[in-house]
């Protein structure tokens, strides 16, 4: 009775804070429609029978995009579609084989329709609360996807290369090529080591996480929190197939997530500081001794197989790297290059799949890409559009991640529970927070609502049967800490780009005179 009494109030407080982010969210749309109505969404670049743009040379590129893995491959797609002509350079164009960008959300599937191109369950102390992803409103093909990464990669490259105004060539970029403060283009090696520079008006770097050019186009403060230790089971069934699992276990959270109709790869979280080495067996006898008996007991036996078998285990950093770029006249930077969230709720392809969208609609009225500098002012208003998406993603992993890793400190542990029962209520609660982490609804005044409600779910348990001294001074630490976790990872991200977009200046950017036609 009590419980439904906490979660009575929490709802009718829902109610009220929903119709005033309502209004808001209508005012600021309203807003968005009739700046969209200042160009048309169709191309503006005049294409011929060569695809080459009206009043400029034959062959001239147009954009050079360094890097071709799922940010650089939908982005030289969708501009190619647009009529630009486009020179992609990327490292190394077999097939990437990686441990991670293997999940992609249903709001970047979307993203990906855009572009022309189930669930999980959260297991703790032996209980479960399904988490679905709210996709009554979409059509049946709209849903969560995992496969192997390098398939992926592999099939939007060949969606880009498949357009006779993108070419598609294998070499390292080593710097920028740049004329009185003016990015002009690239210097890079071929394949047989041979230095060349390529040159356009616009260069956009989307190189990935480990890119030796960010530097100069941004300021890049990493942090690394942990890592993801992957291998690929096989011969084993999660208790729900249609859905992944992510075990609330002590030391760190372990996911579970089917890739293919065979293989399910499992990452393990393992904190920075606590790291194994796999090459002398210890990180095989942490797994074992540690990890295994953590995992459900379907896939016991398997996760075992998998841990003996050779060269199976690999590892990756969880970066977290909030984006704060530096304006650069023709350069432009998207992707994990630029921003990072921890990897533990897959969201890192749809932020990547938004931005290309975002990148792809601002380009779309500009015939002209001569004037770097007034290009680079108008597409300033690219790093305010994108914190819808980004900054519900970003905050949600980040927050997720510190919740779920395990701590000696009461604090967190009652935070963990708090999370875990109020997923467990299902219905809005469980599907408000899904459809935030999903991409479904990328508003970070939801973000801040499902905190604020969550927090009183958690402190009218922790006074449950009826308050006492200890029991207030609990609550106080649990609204402590959880706004010691919140605030200043909405701080990373801008609190006035993610809750007041329209007092940017940024924000209501026009493409430059002249360059429209």
């Amino acid at each position: 009775m009590a419980e439904q009494y906490i979660v009575g109030v929490a709802g009718v407080i829902a109610f009220l804070l929903g119709f005033v982010f309502l209004v808001r969210s209508w005012g600021l749309s309203k807003l968005k429609k009739a700046a969209s109505m200042e160009f048309p969404k169709e191309s503006c670049v005049n294409k011929n029978g060569n695809g080459d743009a009206e009043g400029e040379g034959v062959g001239t590129t147009e954009i050079i995009i360094v890097g071709a893995g799922v940010a650089g491959a939908a982005l030289a797609y969708s501009l190619g579609k647009d009529g630009r002509r486009v020179r992609v350079i990327e490292r190394d164009l077999n097939a990437p084989n990686r441990i991670a960008g293997e999940g992609l959300m249903p709001g970047g599937y979307l993203k990906l329709i855009e572009l022309g191109l189930g669930g999980y369950t959260l297991y703790k102390d032996g209980k479960d609360a399904p988490i679905s992803f709210p996709l009554e409103k979409f059509q049946s093909h709209v849903s969560a996807k995992n496969f192997h990464n390098g398939r992926f990669v592999q099939r939007l490259r060949k969606k880009a290369a498949s357009l006779h105004n993108v070419s598609l060539e294998q070499g390292t970029v080593t710097s920028l090529l740049e004329e009185n403060g003016i990015i002009k283009g690239v210097h890079y090696k071929d394949k047989s080591g041979q230095m060349l520079t390529a040159s356009a008006p616009l260069t956009v770097v989307c190189d990935g996480s480990f890119s030796n050019l960010r530097r100069s186009l941004c300021n890049p403060k990493v942090d690394i929190p942990s890592y993801f230790v992957g291998f690929l089971l096989t011969n084993c069934k999660l208790p729900n197939e249609k859905y992944g699992a992510i075990i609330l276990a002590d030391p760190s959270p372990i996911l579970f997530y089917p890739i293919s109709g065979t293989e399910i790869r499992c990452l393990v979280d393992v904190p920075s500081q606590n790291l194994p080495s796999v090459s002398n067996g210890e990180m095989a006898h942490y797994l074992k001794t540690l990890v295994a008996p953590k995992v459900l007991p379907e896939a016991y036996n398997s996760f075992i197989s998998a841990i003996e078998k050779k060269d199976n285990i690999r590892i990756m950093p969880n970066k977290i790297m909030a984006g704060a770029p530096h304006l650069t006249p023709g350069a432009f930077l998207i992707g994990d290059a630029f921003n990072t969230r921890h990897a533990i709720t897959g969201g890192g392809m749809t932020v990547a799949l938004s931005d290309v969208v975002i990148l792809r609609d601002l380009l779309r009225p500009l015939h002209d890409l001569s004037d770097a500098s007034a290009i680079c002012k108008y597409l300033e208003s690219f790093y305010t559009l994108r914190k819808p998406m980004s900054s519900t993603i970003n905050t949600l992993a980040n927050v997720l991640h510190k919740v779920f890793s395990a701590s000696s400190d009461p604090a967190m542990e009652n935070m963990q529970q708090t999370l875990f029962g109020y997923l467990k209520l299902g219905g809005f609660f469980s599907s408000g927070v899904s459809a935030m982490f999903s991409g479904l609804c990328p508003r970070p005044l939801s973000l801040a609502f499902h905190f604020f409600v969550m927090a009183i779910y958690g402190v009218g348990q922790l006074l449950l049967p009826f308050p006492s001294p200890k029991r207030l001074l609990d609550g106080a630490k649990l609204l402590w800490v959880a706004s010691s976790v919140f605030l200043p990872i909405i701080h990373s991200e801008g609190i006035r780009q993610m809750f007041f977009p329209l007092t940017v200046p940024a924000y209501y950017r026009t493409p430059p005179k002249g360059k429209k036609i």
